[in-house]
């Protein structure tokens, strides 16, 4: 009995992972077919899956291709300072897009990462996200930003930068194994090509 036990958490082990790969992708594609579709697609006389995904696709590149262009930046930018100045709306907005410039955009802050002790004994892996506070009042600190494990969230801490430690690793590595609970395996970093 224990080993038809052992053979099926084996197999659990191989098809969890796999499965919710697939659960998340097929998500994906549904919720973006029944979205675009019906829209843009509606006169088809047949349902072509993944279409709504590969128009949303090619939909953002040319936005971001527009936006890119000097022509288009005077208004992109006075778009954003009109949602800026909303009450309310200024606040989710701001707040979506510096969490979306901090890990897609220019100005990534998820690239230093670090561990930070916390007490004798306590470390937590972490990533600098800003080391000039003096905007708040605040000296002899860094604003470190600790993720949960598998989860979305996290702390931010003010830290003093002597309990900070730089990692000589990919901030990706770091990333995952601090949203992996330490379960994923770090790979080797590769030099930078120069």
């Amino acid at each position: 009995m224990k080993t038809v036990l052992n053979y099926f958490l084996r197999g659990l082990l191989f098809i969890f992972p796999l499965y919710a790969t697939i659960f998340v992708i097929v998500f994906l594609v549904d919720w973006l077919d029944s979205a675009v579709n019906p829209i843009l697609f509606g006169w088809l006389p047949v349902h072509i899956p993944g279409l709504g995904l590969i128009t949303s696709f090619i939909f953002i590149a040319l936005l971001g291709f527009i936006i890119s262009m000097a022509l288009t930046r005077p208004l992109v930018n006075y778009f954003e300072s009109i949602l800026s100045r909303i009450p309310f709306i200024k606040i989710i907005y701001t707040a979506f897009k510096d969490f979306s410039e901090a890990f897609l955009g220019d100005k990534k802050k998820f690239n230093k990462p670090v561990i930070v002790t916390f007490a004798d004994g306590l470390d937590r892996i972490g990533f600098i996200t800003e080391r000039d506070l003096s905007i708040l009042n605040i000296e002899n600190r860094v604003a470190v930003y600790c993720p949960h494990s598998y989860n979305f969230s996290g702390n931010l801490f003010l830290v003093d930068p002597e309990r900070v430690q730089i990692l000589k690793i990919d901030p990706a590595n770091a990333m995952k194994f601090a949203v992996s609970a330490g379960v994923t395996q770090i790979e080797p970093s590769k030099p930078k090509k120069q």
